[in-house]
């Protein structure tokens, strides 16, 4: 797969610095070995840090919360197999510190770091692996109701009760530091898809004493286990506490690598940008996600740093093809010409958001520069209107209060101009708005009566299968979308190796998803982070890889 390098921008105080961050390219190699021997711990971490984040997380188990709140706590806590490099982009040793390929791509073998135990003082083995690689495998199917983030399916299509559709087939320990994962069939992104939060290894005793795949706990209204209130992984940093609107982690005196600077970092829960904002010119927190454009000049002309991340994710408008008028291609085709995405961008999202024609964004092979855009066109939204037979049916419009994601900064004004777009064209808009941590999630992406609604993409690894394999990989309640050729296509370019056939297949996916509109791809949003001088450096990650021992801080 070729590589492009990415950039990463920092400003402040109107100057820009360009600096090379992580590539967008994720190749497959087989590491060389290391030998798995920390160097010489540095001095005992002292630092506090205060980090602004727009919501609380839905959970803390990475296998059944997906959503970027709960990743961000998730991934200083717990560790996979496999790491990303944050100068490449490709994986790179972290509990394994080699691997090998055979059996035609369907056998992978782990050489798994010794000397290390869980935060719980349990060890890490290969027993541990596969504790928590069959746990995945054996969701239940109403387990996977409930949690509408886990996101095993999404990767490896299917769990226990369909083995014949699973592409994981068994986990061995064949050794205390070697396992060995047998797929059914090659897949090509498997070591890639590792770097996944969801793919992060548990302790075993602490997901049997805290139940995890029971969910009898609620937080804000969110079922979870007694272990995603108190997770235990191998990390950096371990769970302190988990207040009302904040998350206290403290450092792990037995964590076997690099423990940075950081003694505790306190993430603090902030649902409106300008508070956020506000926090970081009062000093209360030293850095925050989720930079809005209303924040922008104001943090330029105060002096603060804005950092910004490569854009890797893609916002879209849903279209529910169980509602019986969607059903219709003419009334998708209208929803897409009616909507101004230019207007969009310029009004809601930062300076150099692309537009997006699909769902796989630019830097990813795969993306195809030739995807069918029916543009905008209010006067043709009308006719396709009027040839779908569309007679004022009202469509139920989801979408999400009190929340900042990186693919969509402000998702009240995104509705109410997308609202107004629609409108103005004769749809006859109900607005349906979820607060984000009432369930908005699990609104959307289940079946139900939402016509329209509006979401994101974040992608986790850099591979096209990580964007299009999840979202319309197979029937889901998000889009009802039903179309067996695409999904047999997706399934194949799964198994393919990097090249000319697959990235080929990837476009004329990416043409048949865009043709037949499942949903709209709005925009491929540039996020970015606010931070205070205290910060001499933050490891910002497109794929929001970003654990805070890499943080510098001014002494």
């Amino acid at each position: 797969m070729p590589s492009s390098t990415s950039r990463r921008t920092v400003i402040k105080a109107g100057a820009v610095l360009m600096a090379l961050g992580v590539t967008s390219c994720t190749g497959l190699p087989s590491p060389s070995p290391t030998s798995g021997t920390p160097s010489s711990p540095p001095a005992e971490p002292q630092a506090t840090f205060n980090f602004g984040t727009a919501a609380q997380p839905l959970g803390l188990d990475p296998a059944l919360s997906n959503d970027v709140e709960s990743q961000r706590i998730t991934r200083q806590i717990l560790e996979g197999l496999v790491g990303v490099d944050q100068t490449t982009g490709k994986p790179t040793p972290l509990l394994a510190t080699e691997w090998n390929e055979s059996n035609e791509g369907r056998t992978y073998t782990f050489k798994l770091r010794t000397g290390v135990t869980f935060q719980d003082g349990t060890p890490f083995n290969a027993d541990a692996v596969c504790t928590n690689f069959n746990r995945w495998f054996a969701f239940p199917a109403e387990l996977r109701k409930q949690a509408p983030g886990n996101s095993f399916k999404g990767v490896f299509k299917a769990h226990s009760d369909e083995p014949g559709l699973s592409i994981f087939k068994s986990c061995t320990a064949l050794a205390p530091d070697t396992v060995q994962i047998d797929l059914t069939q090659r897949f090509t992104a498997f070591l890639p898809a590792l770097t996944l939060p969801a793919f992060a290894m548990a302790s075993p005793a602490a997901l049997a004493s805290g139940k995890a795949d029971v969910l009898d706990q609620n937080r804000g209204g969110q079922a979870m286990s007694a272990f995603a209130t108190n997770p235990v992984g191998t990390g950096p940093f371990s769970l302190a506490a988990w207040g009302t609107d904040n998350v206290t982690l403290a450092s792990n005196p037995a964590y076997w690598g690099d423990r940075g600077q950081i003694a505790t970092i306190n993430f603090l829960a902030y649902n409106h940008p300008q508070t956020r904002l506000q926090a970081l010119l009062d000093g209360k927190i030293d850095g925050y996600d989720a930079v809005t454009v209303g924040n922008f000049d104001q943090l330029v002309k105060r002096g603060k740093q804005i950092v910004q991340r490569d854009p890797f994710s893609v916002m879209y408008v849903g279209l529910n093809q169980d509602v019986p008028i969607l059903q219709n291609q003419k009334i998708r085709q209208a929803v897409e010409l009616a909507i101004d995405k230019e207007t969009l961008i310029r009004k809601f999202f930062i300076d150099n958001t692309a537009k997006a024609t699909q769902f796989v964004p630019p830097k990813i092979s795969g993306f195809n520069n030739d995807a069918p855009e029916l543009g905008h066109d209010p006067a043709k939204a009308k006719d396709y209107m009027k040839e779908g037979g569309y007679a004022g049916e009202e469509l139920k419009f989801y979408y999400p209060l009190n929340v900042t994601r990186p693919y969509l900064p402000t998702p009240e004004k995104v509705y109410a101009e997308l609202s107004r777009q629609l409108t103005a064209v004769g749809f006859n808009i109900r607005p349906v708005p979820v607060d984000w941590s009432d369930g908005y999630l699990q609104k959307v992406q289940s079946a139900g009566d939402h016509a329209l609604h509006i979401l994101g993409w974040n992608g986790s690894y850099s591979d096209a299968d990580n964007f299009v394999g999840p979202l319309f990989g197979e029937k889901n309640g998000e889009f009802g979308y039903q179309d067996p050729q695409v999904f047999s296509k997706i399934n194949r370019a799964r198994g393919l190796p990097d090249g000319k056939e697959r990235d080929d297949l990837y476009h004329t996916i990416n043409t048949q998803i865009a043709a037949t509109v499942p949903a709209v791809p709005i925009a491929f949003p540039i996020s970015a982070l606010a931070l205070s001088d205290r910060v001499l450096s933050y490891p910002a990650s497109p794929v929001l890889n970003e654990v805070f021992t890499k943080v510098q801080l001014k002494p």
